[in-house]
């Protein structure tokens, strides 16, 4: 079997490696890939953005199956693209996408099926927004609609610093670009959960859940990211909470799509809020997390290519998923400015050391081959992750695997699992 995987991050690092792993692969073809992912599959450059371009790599390489890792792909219908050509591919289309492509369609979703949400408003002029922020007590989210790469989320400490923020994602200040509409949104306190599915689009299937640092600082300070670090345990979730979330939200929200016309096949990553009143959808992403991904693939224990197949031929309810117990987790290395600017082009030494680190995988975000070196290429550059008996057991192996690496500018978080060993 051939597999080829659409993206160039952390998550497809994992993605690659857990599949590669099935006896039935013979190859994996990663396009574009990055440093990392070259020592699992064959490479192919293209621009994730270019959807002419992707599909022209799917023609010309003729996977058996073709996984969708990020969402910009997504977000242009590379997958429609794709099935309209008969290949067979994990992911959802641009119509399904849009739970995570538009928030405004995501909360406007929820409300219509009653799911658990934020109380919000949607506006289109800054006179819409002055109007909206007084139904709200600060601190007060404001969120782009669009897709902003985990930045377009701000919370704002008063109603003043709201309005600042919706004017700046309005006139494209904030981002770069304009913002055709913007999500004003009630701020929940409690502790985040990801909570991912497969999904065929009828039956749901849940995976292990993690909790995302998504802050710079320690802490959980300073602005967002796309993820500082992650781990996964079972006591995230209790089972009666587990089968609550599954009854009252996932299962939902897959009826919800299927009932509009827009089946959801693939990964629907539920973003929670577990506050006083129960669990929020605080998000939805139409993909793996990432850095989820790379924590949760080290607990699986059963065979993910079986798995996204069967999603893709809707058997998902045939499907065993056997998970290791214990924990793992997940440390984000970042260049020197992220979220930021930040230089690119350094040199990342110890690499192998860090992987000789027992139950240590160093996957790769952001990095490039140059002859023989690996190069940093992006703001989250590398995924140092690790499994164990306890979370206690597998921070310290990744925290281990770390202090071997260095780059210049390298900076990571030195808390991650805070909040559950302080409950511990």
């Amino acid at each position: 079997m051939k597999v080829l995987i659409f993206g160039s991050g952390g998550r497809e690092h994992a993605l690659a490696w857990a599949i590669q792993k099935s006896e039935r692969v013979t190859e994996v073809v990663c396009a574009p890939g990055n440093g990392g992912m070259a020592g699992i599959g064959r490479l192919v450059p293209v621009s994730l953005g270019d959807l002419d371009g992707l599909v022209q790599v799917a023609l010309a390489e003729q996977p058996d199956l073709t996984v969708v890792g990020p969402e910009l792909p997504l977000s242009l219908g590379l997958v429609d693209a794709l099935q309209q050509r008969g290949f067979k591919v994990f992911g959802p289309t641009k119509a399904a996408a849009m739970l995570e492509s538009s928030k405004s369609f995501a909360k406007r979703f929820l409300q219509r099926h009653q799911i658990p949400t934020a109380n919000y408003a949607v506006c289109t002029t800054a006179e819409e927004v002055e109007k909206a922020i007084e139904f709200f007590h600060a601190p007060i989210v404001v969120k782009a609609d669009g897709l902003a790469a985990g930045k377009g989320v701000v919370i704002c400490q008063s109603r003043r610093a709201a309005l600042e923020t919706a004017h700046g994602l309005l006139s494209g200040k904030l981002l770069g670009s304009k913002e055709q509409q913007i999500v004003i949104e009630e701020f929940l306190t409690g502790d985040e959960v990801s909570f991912l599915c497969l999904t065929d689009g009828k039956h749901v299937a849940q995976l292990v859940p993690a909790q995302d640092h998504k802050r710079i600082g320690e802490g959980d300070t300073g602005p967002n990211t796309g993820g500082m670090g992650v781990y996964s345990t079972d006591s995230i979730l209790e089972p009666e909470m587990t089968e609550w979330i599954l009854h009252h939200i996932a299962r939902p929200s897959v009826r919800g799509m299927a009932a509009e016309d827009t089946p959801f096949v693939g990964v629907l990553y539920i973003g929670l809020m577990m506050t006083a009143r129960g669990p929020q959808v605080l998000e939805f992403n139409a993909r793996f997390g990432d850095p989820e991904t790379q924590a949760i693939l080290m607990r699986l224990d059963s065979d993910l290519v079986e798995a996204l197949e069967a999603c893709v031929e809707g058997r998902l309810s045939d499907t065993e998923f056997r998970w290791k117990p214990g924990a793992s987790a997940c440390v984000i290395a970042s260049s020197g400015g992220y979220p930021g600017s930040y230089q690119t082009g350094f040199e990342i030494t110890g690499l192998e050391a860090a992987e000789e680190v027992p139950g240590v995988k160093v996957f790769h975000s952001g990095t490039s081959l140059n002859g023989g070196r690996v190069l940093t290429s992006g703001g989250r550059v590398l995924g140092v992750t690790a499994a164990a008996a306890t979370l206690p057991d597998a921070l310290k192996l990744a925290y281990t695997a770390m202090e071997k690496i260095h780059f210049e500018g390298m900076y990571f978080r030195h808390d991650i699992g805070h909040r559950a060993l302080k409950k511990g």
